[in-house]
């Protein structure tokens, strides 16, 4: 495993694909950077409300909510987490009322459906507004005083298979707006991105369509110019079977007389189906363990800082992000 340098990034972006657990990575990435004491702010873009669902508070609304504070790790004060949904249309209606003193006219726009509309047909221009927002955060300084200073912001950002195109959004700009305030916007997006004030994160699991992905997407991200952080190996399953043990298992050679001796001497009362199905069982697990070692191979041939969190039996709760976010902590100081 090899430790990555984070001491300079203001903006965290997580990707991954669909059903590596990539919300939860954004989350408990956000709770490890408090855990250092950084004040973070966690948004997301996809209109899913998944940050709520995760910490168990109410839906989010379009401004910042503090929703956790960090772990205290070492005797060290932790920080604080806020939250902050990001929607496109609310997200013109400020672009309007910013750049174009738009107040009461952009609400009576977006009750004739016209900012829908004008986001739907034009989807450079929803990035652009989804991206801006994540952007001033990141921006602020001390003589913003209404506003919170975020030692670092975490995006919880589209799919892999989407994430060159949703940041690169001078590209998806080129054929829509020349000049103009919306432009100068995603210019100075840009620049926040393909700085080293900003890595790309990428989740996967250990399985070979979600590594091959991750391993497409780090080659469109670095084409696009954009500055990749790490892989984080997420739901890996626990290393406590010793080698041996595994290899008897995948080839189906573990003792059964001794495995039911051991379940008689615990008091378990057995029969010939649960030593047959925990051999069975035993079996399976083996396999995928190999499964993950290979692709475990891979990862670590993508030359990048890679992290590992296990996979939680009960799910993942807040409790189960927290402890996720322990082990983030724990790695990531190394």
């Amino acid at each position: 495993m090899v430790a990555g340098d984070w001491s300079r990034v203001r903006l965290h972006v997580v990707t991954g694909k669909g059903g590596t657990g990539k919300s939860t990575v954004a989350a408990s990435l956000a709770l490890a950077l408090a855990a250092q004491g950084r004040q973070v702010l966690l948004c997301e873009v996809e209109g899913r409300q998944g940050i709520a669902r995760m910490f168990d508070v109410d839906p989010l609304p379009y401004e910042e909510r503090r929703i956790a504070s960090g772990l205290r790790l070492n005797g060290r004060a932790p920080g604080v987490v806020h939250a902050l949904h990001i929607d496109p249309e609310s997200a013109l209606l400020e672009y309007l009322a910013m750049y174009y003193k738009l107040g009461r006219a952009g609400r009576a726009l977006d009750r004739f459906g016209v900012i829908e509309f004008a986001t739907t047909i034009a989807p450079g221009v929803r990035d652009v507004l989804l991206t801006g927002k994540v952007y001033e955060a990141v921006q602020r300084n001390s003589r913003n005083k209404s506003a919170i200073q975020y030692d670092a912001v975490v995006l919880d950002a589209p799919p892999t298979g989407r994430i060159a195109q949703f940041l690169n959004v001078n590209d998806e700009l080129a054929g829509l707006a020349k000049v103009g305030p919306i432009k100068s916007q995603a210019d100075s997006v840009m620049t926040l991105f393909q700085s080293p004030r900003t890595a790309v994160h990428l989740v996967t699991v250990l399985e070979e369509m979600p590594v091959q992905e991750t391993a497409d997407g780090i080659t469109e991200l670095r084409r696009a110019g954009l500055p990749v952080g790490s892989v984080i190996v997420n739901q890996v399953r626990p290393h406590d079977i010793s080698a041996h043990d595994l290899a008897a298992a995948r080839s189906r050679q573990l003792d059964a007389e001794r495995i039911e001796a051991d379940l008689k001497e615990a008091g378990v009362d057995i029969g010939d189906e649960l030593v047959a199905g925990l051999l069975a069982e035993a079996h399976d697990h083996a396999e995928r363990r190999a499964l993950e070692d290979s692709q475990r191979a891979v990862v670590a041939g993508l030359g990048l800082p890679t992290y590992e969190l296990p996979r939680l039996p009960g799910g993942v709760d807040l409790g189960g992000l927290y402890e996720l976010a322990g082990d983030l902590a724990e790695q990531v100081k190394r």
